[in-house]
């Protein structure tokens, strides 16, 4: 499994224009991270995922978008949790 994921991680780092990406499971528990994804952001990132799908029970896992500046984060779940730290 360890290779997949990254392989995985690295076709989302290939892609211009990200700065990092990272893969946690549902216990919040980074299953890997490359680029400036910190490892440690694993167990927020699951949360925000959580928090956003009780927003509206009849939603198949919505996708989380933060800004912060010039930067945004994507937050997606499907199995495991996904981020992608892009520059816009």
């Amino acid at each position: 499994m360890e290779e997949q994921v990254d392989q995985i991680l690295d076709k989302v780092m290939a892609t211009p224009g990200n700065l990092g990406c990272l893969l946690a499971n549902n216990q919040g528990l980074c299953i890997g991270a490359r680029g400036n994804a910190s490892k440690k952001s694993a167990g927020i990132i699951v949360a925000i995922s959580e928090q956003a799908s009780q927003l509206d029970p009849n939603c198949n896992a919505p996708v989380v978008s933060l800004e912060v500046g010039d930067k945004l984060c994507i937050i997606h779940k499907n199995g495991v949790t996904g981020a992608v730290y892009k520059q816009k």
